[in-house]
Parts: C-alpha cells; sequence; structure tokens
C-alpha cells in the first residue's frame, strides 16, 4: 500500500465521480490517490484513524470483530464510497470495522485536518456525508439481517461471487484458498464443519470444484441462480 503524488489522477478521479458536486474546490489539493493490492488491509477495527478515504476504484470487504475473536463480514463495497465518515462526523478516533481489499483498490485520501479547517460548516458536504452515512446505516442493518436468516449455501454462493469478480473483469479471479475456509466460516457466520458440508453439496450439484489447494467456481451462472441476489452487495 502506498501513496500516489500524482494530482493527474487525483483529478481523474475527482471528475469520473463529480466529487466536485459535492466536495468543496478549497480541499482538492490536499487530496491523494492510495493504493491498495488484493488482499492489504486498509484499517483494522480499532486503529487510530487519521484520514477520510474515499473509494473510487475496485472492491473492497469490510469486516468487524468480537471481543472473543470471532470476525463476521457485514458487507463489499465498490464505488463510491466513504471509509472512516462516521468516526469522522462522530469524533471519533478509533477504527469501526476493519477494510480489506478484495482486488486492486484506489482511494482519495485526505486528512482529518483539512476537513476540520476547510469543511466542516460546508453545507454541500455535510450534506453528501449525511447521504452516504444514511445509504451505510439502512445497508449495514439489511446485512445483519440476512446473515440470521438465510442459509450457509447462499451465504457462500454470494460470499464467492463478491470476492470472484470486481467491475472490471481483467480482476476477476475464481478461486479460494482451502486454507483459509476457516476464516470463511467466520465471516458468514457458521461453522467450519457445517461450511464443509455445503461445499460437498455445491461440489455434487457441479457449482464449484474443490482441489486440494482451492475452492473454483465451476459454474457461475448456477452459482448466481442459487444466491438470487448478492445478499453482501
Amino acid at each position: 500500500m502506498h501513496d500516489i503524488q500524482d494530482q493527474a489522477q487525483v483529478e481523474y478521479y475527482w471528475n469520473l465521480h463529480d466529487l466536485g458536486a459535492h466536495i468543496p474546490q478549497v480541499l482538492f489539493p490536499y487530496l491523494s490517490v492510495f493504493h491498495l493490492e488484493q488482499g492489504d488491509i486498509l484499517c483494522t477495527q480499532g486503529d487510530d484513524i487519521e484520514h477520510l478515504d474515499i473509494l473510487v476504484h475496485g472492491k473492497i470487504k469490510i469486516y468487524t470483530t468480537s471481543q472473543e475473536g470471532k470476525t463476521l463480514i457485514l458487507c463489499f463495497k465498490t464505488p463510491l464510497e466513504f471509509i472512516g465518515d462516521v468516526e469522522y462526523i462522530n469524533g471519533n478516533d478509533k477504527v469501526i470495522n476493519t477494510v480489506e481489499a478484495v482486488s486492486s483498490v484506489h482511494f482519495l485520501r485526505i486528512h482529518r485536518k483539512w476537513l476540520i479547517q476547510y469543511g466542516q460548516e460546508d453545507v454541500k458536504l455535510l450534506q453528501f456525508l449525511l447521504q452516504m452515512m444514511t445509504r451505510k446505516f439502512y445497508n449495514s442493518s439489511n446485512y445483519s439481517r440476512f446473515n440470521l436468516m438465510y442459509p450457509v449455501e447462499i451465504r457462500l454462493a454470494s460470499y464467492m461471487l463478491s470476492v470472484a469478480c470486481d467491475e472490471d473483469p481483467a480482476d476477476c479471479y475464481e478461486e479460494l484458498r482451502i486454507s483459509s475456509l476457516v476464516d470463511v466460516a467466520n465471516l458468514i457466520g457458521t461453522s467450519y464443519r457445517h461450511l464443509n458440508r455445503v461445499i460437498q453439496k455445491l461440489v455434487r450439484d457441479g457449482l464449484v470444484k474443490r482441489t486440494s489447494e482451492y475452492l473454483v467456481i465451476q459454474n457461475r451462472a448456477g452459482l448466481e441462480a442459487l444466491a438470487g441476489h448478492n445478499i453482501y452487495e
């Protein structure tokens, strides 16, 4: 992960997502592009937070960890999405959830001090942040309900579709490491034993293939039909 000090690229994403309609121009010089590779962690639950990050390219996974160390996936996000907005508005200095890159991702990053200095009383920006946060809380409520109501096979199908494909087909990958299945079980809220039973069923149905190292999507259309709609996106 690294900052890209390239104002041309900042301008590209600024125009691509029409951010000038929501963010005051005075903040533009303080933006930088922040890049993560697939699997990199942007922030970890409980870490100090100093920036607001705007997802402008790629896909991220957001999950939470309980005091007992259990993790639960909350959602996957594609542009346009803010990371750190809830913490900024509430004045929190600690990250609420862990954010991980599912694909190669770009954020526009700005330090909180510039937001406080130039954006704290900007009506357009505050309205935009409120709109994004309202959508975030609404979706969060739905994700929590889905994790309780939907069977494991639909949760697994949705998870595999989420990690297997980005908006850019060149970034798609269609396999999960077998060594990560314990983590997957935790993320979708089931036991490793039950997850294996579900995988065996998906293998019998010809939807996935299990090798010694990977779980591979074999029938994407069938997996999409099983999921119905992706409950994590």
